[in-house]
């Protein structure tokens, strides 16, 4: 009896909580289509190859930093000359700014600082070829090249300058002049008073002519508006700011009759009498058509 009892206890120990579930085919199939998504191999594979990518990428950036550090003011203004000569002005500049700015103290970055002057006004930076001309100036007073600075501010105030003969005509006569043709003419007047050897000097001298002339009218221009309009007082000093600084000019013979005729109006016989001697000097017979030609 005992022993029966063992036997079938030992049975349930043997099997008690197990439960066998056979596994049959279409299970042994669906198991078998599942994607091994989370399989170690692959995912450590490429795991390592992005190791090994951004190492050969940071070993990149360190090579060009290394690069960078090795290029030498020299080279980047060989390379800056080489667009510019290549009309490439733009990239030029850009070179240029990066020299001046990681080696500020050799004497390729002053050099760079006065091609940029042309850079600058060839790329059509107005502004900013005045800026660094003027800041050239002010660094290097004493630079050989120092009247070149001056020549490309003086060109770059010209060609700002409009036709005068246009402005008389569209805007207000009661206005100054444009203040860029001062300019030009005050850039261009240093270069041939200060420099007179310089290679500028006879261009600077031509364009001076052209600036005077034009001025010259101008004030003239608001002189006879003046005289008109019965201002006599202001329209005798505007002629003789002309006379005084655009003298040469063929609008000064003009200013002097207006200059006559007003102090005549204003019965201001000295100063009439002066003006007509300074008349007669310059233009002899002539002086008697002085007022007959005024303004009425």
């Amino acid at each position: 009896m005992r022993a029966e009892l063992r036997r079938r206890f030992r049975g349930r120990k043997r099997t008690r909580g197990i439960r066998y579930t056979p596994r049959t085919e279409a299970a042994r199939s669906q198991r078998k289509a599942l994607p091994r998504m989370l399989s170690p191999g692959p995912v450590r594979g490429s795991v390592v190859a992005l190791c090994v990518a951004l190492v050969a990428l940071g070993g990149c950036r360190t090579h060009r930093a290394s690069d960078e550090k090795k290029i030498t003011p020299e080279v980047l203004y060989k390379r800056a000359r080489h667009d510019l000569d290549a009309n490439d002005f733009n990239a030029a500049i850009k070179i240029y700014e990066q020299l001046t700015a990681r080696f500020p103290f050799t004497d390729e970055a002053r050099q760079s600082r006065l091609d940029l002057i042309y850079a600058y006004y060839r790329a059509g930076e107005g502004e900013s070829a005045t800026d660094a001309a003027e800041t050239f100036i002010r660094e290097n007073p004493t630079h050989p090249r120092v009247d070149y600075a001056y020549y490309i501010e003086g060109l770059v105030d010209f060609e700002r300058t409009p036709n005068l003969i246009e402005h008389l005509f569209r805007a207000d006569l009661t206005q100054r002049p444009p203040s860029t043709a001062r300019k030009a003419f005050a850039a261009f007047r240093k270069v041939v008073e200060q420099y007179p050897k310089s290679e500028y000097a006879h261009d600077s001298l031509q364009r001076m002519v052209y600036l005077r002339n034009r001025l010259a009218s101008y004030e003239v221009h608001v002189a006879r508006y003046y005289f008109k309009r019965g201002a006599y007082v202001a329209a005798a000093q505007r002629a003789k700011g002309a006379i005084e600084q655009y003298d040469g000019a063929p609008a000064v013979r003009e200013a002097l009759e207006i200059m006559i005729e007003s102090y005549d109006r204003l019965n201001l016989q000295p100063l009439a009498a002066e003006a007509r001697q300074v008349y007669e000097l310059n233009y002899g017979a002539d002086v008697r058509r002085a007022t007959a030609r005024a303004p009425p």
